[in-house]
């Protein structure tokens, strides 16, 4: 018997969570799904900017929280958790995007750099996806996507600690992806290349590292923040239903590049 309902890529109507969601990537994936239909709670430790992208979402129609957190304090996300439910009425959607990083030759890292970028990085996606898929789990489904990179893959120069983090993230995605598969919950990731923000514009213009990661890049360009959303709304939609541990790389052809002239 063949089945003739197609599911679409479609997120109207969802609740979703974006952590790390009031600046770059974040803030643009938050309205993005918001513009997809879904209603948004995009949160991060800065209370102006979390001000500032819930009216942006408002905006859209949809419904927000304005609400600050921390991935190093667990209270803060049950906090984002527990209004969510009790203001939207659950969490169908997280994206992790909390992130930090700090280029520094590996034998002159001190114990706290270190730290402080796994525990941002690796174990802040864990507590977030500890908190909300509990909720999840409980519910029977969910979406949940974290944020990896270019560096779960390959190394970079001086980066070691955020090379260490994203490559842990990309394996965490996997194992929760094999524990929370019998209960509705996918997990996923998306591997963004080199995107242009406010942050890293300096280095991508002016510096012998922006150099060479334009030419290995195929497209021969940088991305565009909003080109993230796409995978996004399609990882977060039923049409994904039976994708799950998947890292999803956008890179404009980095990975895939050996010799590009």
């Amino acid at each position: 018997m063949v089945n003739n309902e197609i599911k679409g890529i479609d997120v109207a109507g969802k609740v979703a969570v974006v952590i790390g969601g009031t600046s770059g990537i974040g803030r643009a994936l938050a309205l993005g799904l918001a513009a997809a239909g879904a209603d948004v709670v995009a949160t991060s430790r800065r209370a102006e900017q979390v001000k500032e992208t819930a009216e942006q979402i408002a905006a859209l129609g949809r419904r927000t929280l304005a609400l600050t957190s921390d991935v190093a304090d667990r209270a803060s996300l049950e906090h984002v958790l527990k209004e969510s439910i009790a203001s939207l009425g659950g969490v169908d959607i997280l994206v992790n995007c909390a992130g930090t990083t700090k280029r520094t030759p590996t034998l002159e890292m001190d114990d706290a750099t270190w730290q402080k970028i796994l525990d941002t990085n690796l174990t802040g996606t864990l507590r977030a996806c500890q908190v909300f898929g509990r909720h999840m789990v409980k519910r029977g489904r969910g979406r949940i996507i974290n944020i990896a990179s270019l560096t779960s893959f390959v190394g970079f120069y001086e980066v070691a600690a955020y090379a260490a983090s994203k490559g842990g993230v990309a394996l965490l995605t996997k194992s929760l992806a094999v524990e929370w598969a019998r209960y509705g919950v996918t997990v996923n990731a998306i591997a963004p290349g080199v995107f242009r923000t406010a942050l890293n514009s300096e280095l991508l213009d002016n510096t012998g590292r922006g150099k060479e990661l334009l030419l290995r890049t195929p497209m021969a360009r940088f991305g565009k923040v909003e080109e993230l959303v796409g995978a996004a709304i399609y990882l977060a939609s039923d049409m994904a239903a039976f994708v799950t541990g998947e890292i999803l790389v956008v890179d404009g052809g980095f990975l895939a590049s050996g010799v590009n002239q």
